[in-house]
């Protein structure tokens, strides 16, 4: 009896649950200037308010207030039922979970994704935001490292604090520094108000002529305020890609940007939300006179069929200055100094 009794303890501890979950967003949207020759494109889309995915995760009671976690999670293209990247590309990981906060290893998010995300007005969306990085026209995109492979991550909370820290080996046989990433992050919420601060690093490899290494940093700063039916957002990122191969010269002159955004979200019944943004990219250490400084206005309406199923519909304008090209979406490339673009859709979650 009592072999028995143990043996149930263990099992009571040993509880674990496994879900499959995912997100599948498809919509039809047109584009101008989304060619060469100058022509708009109209198209089956995928991902037009989130980008489409699957996962499995679980977690094990381990007692004590210590569980196991897990997540294995993928991309999917909804207009071609491919792959969006590799298999488990968006996540792939396993770690422990306790009262001291969630440690992981593997591939995930950065803590700085996790943070700037709750701050975007669009949600990150594929099309019409740039929070997570610029459009896809320009020489670089201004962003942030979504993901890192390689990676150890920690999240914690404490009180109206929620912070974390993510580290990605680099992994070179030149040095234990060549192509390491970290990234931290922190915020605090209150009555209404949000704050957050991030800083990310991201190494390249040395440069044996130079013995410099090439290197990105990312800062942000940002709050939302909500009111009742009303949430506003006004965020900014700093951009800085220093060359190990920078010279007074300026032929490898290193890459800088900021990038700044605000919108306003307003619910007038509690299944419908309006929202409006706007997201400004200040190129900076470019030739005079080839800076574009894109410029995108945006303006969303969402209607929630039920919990888990949403329409939308979002129509957007991008331009850019002295001529130079700009896109609305972070993917797909535009071939003019502006594009205007709409989109509707569904998103359903599982």
């Amino acid at each position: 009896m009592a072999a028995l009794a143990m043996l149930a303890a263990h099992a009571a501890h040993a509880q674990s649950n496994v879900q499959i979950y995912g997100l599948l967003d498809t919509g039809i949207d047109y584009a101008s200037d989304a060619a060469p020759n100058g022509h708009g494109m109209t198209r089956v889309s995928s991902g037009g308010m989130n980008t489409s995915r699957w996962g499995l995760r679980g977690s094990e009671d381990l007692g004590g207030g210590l569980k196991a976690v897990w997540n294995l999670e993928g991309g999917i293209l909804m207009d071609t039922g491919g792959i969006d990247g590799s298999l488990f590309r968006r996540q792939a990981y396993a770690g422990l979970e306790g009262s001291m906060g969630r440690i992981v290893l593997g591939r995930s998010f950065t803590s700085v994704y996790d943070t700037v995300i709750r701050f975007d007005p669009m949600g990150f969306a594929p099309f019409y935001s740039w929070a997570t990085t610029g459009n896809a026209t320009g020489p670089s995109k201004y962003g942030m490292t979504t993901g890192f492979d390689n990676l150890v991550k920690y999240s914690g909370t404490s009180g109206n604090f929620k912070y974390g820290a993510s580290y990605g080996f680099g992994e070179q046989s030149s040095g234990s520094r060549d192509g390491a990433k970290l990234a931290v992050a922190g915020s605090w919420e209150s009555d209404g108000l949000a704050l957050m601060a991030t800083a990310e690093q991201v190494n390249g490899s040395t440069v044996p002529a130079t013995g410099r290494r090439d290197a990105t940093r990312v800062y942000h700063l940002g709050g939302t305020y909500a009111a009742g039916p009303v949430k506003f957002y006004l965020s900014g990122r700093r951009y800085a890609q220093e060359s190990g191969k920078a010279g007074k010269d300026g032929i490898n002159a290193d890459v800088k940007a900021n990038t700044y955004w605000t919108g306003v979200a307003y619910k007038p019944v509690p299944n419908v939300t309006l929202t409006g943004a706007i997201y400004y990219m200040d190129v900076r250490n470019v030739a005079s006179g080839t800076d574009a400084d894109p410029l995108m206005f945006v303006a969303r309406y969402r209607y929630a069929l039920s919990k888990r199923t949403d329409l939308y519909a979002t129509v957007g304008y991008a331009k850019a200055r002295h001529g130079q090209l700009v896109g609305l979406s972070r993917d797909d490339a535009g071939f003019d100094a502006r594009q205007h673009g709409a989109i509707v859709g569904i998103q359903h979650r599982f």
